[in-house]
């Protein structure tokens, strides 16, 4: 079990999230980043190509050694100094309102206390700064919720924690923050899982 989740599942993981259609969407999240940026749960690293100024320092938070050895590897460009940080998106270690961006793609739905680690996002955001995020999650149409809550206890056991059914602006806003921007909708794919919520938020 431990290889299981420690190898197998990570590199499981790694390899939905290399969908290209997903692509565009790191781009415009990530794009939008600037200052000292967090991000949660840095996995492998996928997102680490798309910083560019004016993001000046990406803190990389991944509870996971075995990923955070994986994202080394991408963390590679000289110009962008990219620090790991080894620690649960419920329980933070930066000082309150000492980071500029908080980064969350396709992170929310497997964090297992995502209330809490919310809160902690915001406790870190400066007065000014911003939240960025893009989630799958719960979709509109009563036929597909239904599937989404049947599938989600099995899903969670061999997706590592992964629920399809959280709703996200609604989590966000419970959190504490402010929703400038939220575009919602369907990318190609099992409707069950691709329910998309992308947008930004600062602290209310």
């Amino acid at each position: 079990m431990a290889f299981y989740s420690d190898v197998i599942l990570p590199r499981l993981c790694d390899l939905a999230m290399r969908n290209k259609q997903l692509r565009p969407y790191r781009e415009r999240v990530i794009g939008a980043a600037e200052g000292r940026v967090l991000e949660i749960g840095i996995g492998s690293g996928l997102n680490l190509p798309f910083y560019r100024p004016p993001v000046k320092e990406v803190l990389a938070l991944e509870p996971a050694p075995k990923l955070i050895a994986m994202a080394w590897q991408a963390a590679r460009d000289p110009a962008m100094p990219v620090n790991f940080v080894e620690a649960s998106a419920e329980a933070i270690p930066l000082d309150d309102r000492s980071v500029d961006t908080v980064v969350t793609t396709w992170t929310l739905c497997s964090i297992p206390d995502a209330a809490m680690a919310l809160t902690e996002m915001r406790r870190v955001l400066r007065s000014n700064g911003k939240l960025l995020f893009v989630e799958h999650g719960m979709a509109p149409d009563k036929n597909v919720r239904r599937w989404q809550d049947w599938l989600t206890p099995a899903w969670k056991c061999i997706s590592g924690g992964c629920h399809l059914n959280r709703p996200i602006s609604s989590m966000i806003e419970g959190a504490g923050f402010r929703i400038d921007r939220v575009e919602t909708g369907y990318m190609p794919g099992p409707k069950a899982m691709a329910f998309m919520y992308e947008g930004s938020a600062r602290r209310g």
